[in-house]
């Protein structure tokens, strides 16, 4: 009788191929899905291996995904994957996956920046300062380690007249400073001064007589509103603020942007001691007076806003300096400012000039 031979099949053989699932492009890199092969050669699966085409670039691991680095930007991508049991024996490649583009990430951001807030003027019935002028706008396509300038406007200083606020700058815009207060000048032509750009002076004070109609320049570069009249019964006119016009005495109120806080209010006019002075808007701008030799209070610091003008011998206070701040959806992915975050985005706030790097 002939001896029998006996074949065993329970040695190592190829695992199937793994199932291609979805590649995803990156920053010079894709990251590609798959599904495990149910046939393994009888040997657990130790790697798998992403190739790509063209090129022929890859990346292993021992799951799924698989991250492929060293692409190229712009080009795009296909990618097959291969697994290899612990006995070294490697399956067949899957099918090609989906065609991808590797291109750097880009994101959005907001921003609003709003220039120096004016004085109002002083040591005399005087007008009330104006709010900076302000832009909110959005930036799309930022990438990472672009560079934007950011110059953050001061609070005009106090004086006869009230000194007009200073410019803040964001990149390419630019926002104009707050227009100092007006005053009245000598008999008898009692003529307030006209304030600059972004919120307008308050006019000046009156002659007992008629009515200063001297509102100040309405909005010029950076949005603001012009300040307000005074009367001919000795109230001086309110500085404009960043979202409404001045008004007799009372102060514009200010814009409220995207994180809710409102800022750049206008300064409140002067009055003569038995009229009221007026309120300094909403937004942080501060009240004027009716005392003698009574001096305003100053505007915050970052409010933009404008300081009340004062009453006999008062010697006034200064406006507010701006500010800028840039937010975005989702986690930080850029530095500059003060960094906080809330209700999803993350802000840069930026109380004094630097840079803002996304």
């Amino acid at each position: 009788m002939l001896p029998i031979s006996i074949i065993s099949s329970s040695g190592p053989v190829k695992p199937d191929a793994p199932t291609i699932g979805t590649a995803t492009g990156g920053d010079a890199s894709a990251s590609v899905t798959f599904t495990a092969p149910t046939f393994t050669g009888r040997s657990a699966i130790s790697t798998y291996t992403v190739t790509s085409s063209p090129g022929s670039i890859t990346g292993t691991g021992a799951s799924s995904p698989v991250t492929v680095s060293g692409l190229s930007n712009g080009t795009p991508y296909t990618f097959t994957v291969t697994a290899t049991n612990a006995k070294g024996l490697t399956s067949a490649s899957s099918a090609a996956s989906n065609s991808v583009t590797p291109a750097v990430p880009t994101y959005t951001f907001e921003f609003f920046v709003l220039a120096g807030g004016a004085a109002g003027s002083t040591n005399g019935n005087a007008g009330g300062g104006g709010a900076g002028g302000y832009t909110a706008s959005s930036v799309s396509g930022v990438t990472t380690g672009t560079t934007y300038a950011v110059t953050i406007g001061g609070g005009g200083s106090a004086g006869r007249p009230g000194g007009d606020g200073t410019n803040s700058v964001f990149s390419n815009y630019t926002v104009q400073g707050g227009g100092g207060g007006g005053y009245e000048t000598s008999a008898p032509t009692w003529v307030g001064r006209n304030g600059g750009c972004g919120g307008g002076m308050g006019g000046s004070n009156q002659n007992n007589t008629s009515q200063i109609n001297d509102y100040g320049n309405a909005t010029g570069v950076g949005t603001g509103f012009r300040g307000g009249p005074s009367t001919y019964n000795g109230q001086a006119g309110g500085g404009g603020g960043t979202a409404a016009v001045g008004g007799t005495a009372g102060g514009g109120a200010g814009y409220t942007w995207s994180d809710s806080v409102q800022r750049g209010g206008g300064g409140g006019g002067s009055a003569n001691g038995d009229r009221s002075p007026g309120g300094g808007g909403a937004g942080g701008g501060t009240a004027g007076k009716n005392t003698g030799s009574q001096n305003s209070d100053a505007a915050a610091a970052n409010s933009g806003s404008g300081s009340g003008g004062s009453q006999g011998g008062g010697s006034g206070s200064n406006g507010g300096s701006g500010i800028c701040i840039v937010r975005y959806a989702g986690g930080q992915r850029g530095t500059g400012g003060t960094v906080t975050s809330a209700g999803g985005y993350t802000y840069h706030t930026f109380t004094s000039s630097g840079t803002y790097t996304g």
